[in-house]
């Protein structure tokens, strides 16, 4: 028991905390990357392209085109009648889908995603 007891005595300060050392220098290195990644972000512009931000402001470059689409009521009976209109409203958006080819051209064409700005003339 002595001799470990020694051992331990014999270790510096920096040989008995390295594990909380460690742990430190990690967090602190995660906050330094994430502070430069948080600069770049605003910086670059692409905060003002983040559609998820609560503070979004809609452009003239951004439209809400549903030309064509039918939203689905949520409530309601539930019947042989309801379950045929699904059937129909889903049927046409999955043709939609289908219709674009994946290994094709160019399928995140906006054009093609049906989200492209509006032409004016």
């Amino acid at each position: 028991m002595d001799a470990n007891k020694e051992t331990t005595a014999e270790l510096g300060f920096w040989d008995q905390h390295r594990f909380l050392i460690l742990i430190g220098l990690a967090i602190t290195i995660a906050l330094v990357l994430v502070s430069i990644s948080m600069a770049l972000y605003s910086s670059s512009g692409a905060i003002q392209l983040d559609l998820s931000r609560p503070g979004y402001k809609t452009t003239s470059q951004t439209t809400t085109d549903e030309s064509g689409f039918i939203d689905y009521p949520t409530s309601g009976k539930l019947d042989n009648k309801a379950i045929s209109d699904f059937k129909t409203l889903y049927d046409a958006q999955a043709a939609k889908a289908k219709a674009v080819d994946a290994f094709g051209g160019d399928p995140l064409n906006p054009d093609t995603l049906d989200i492209s700005a509006p032409q004016t003339n």
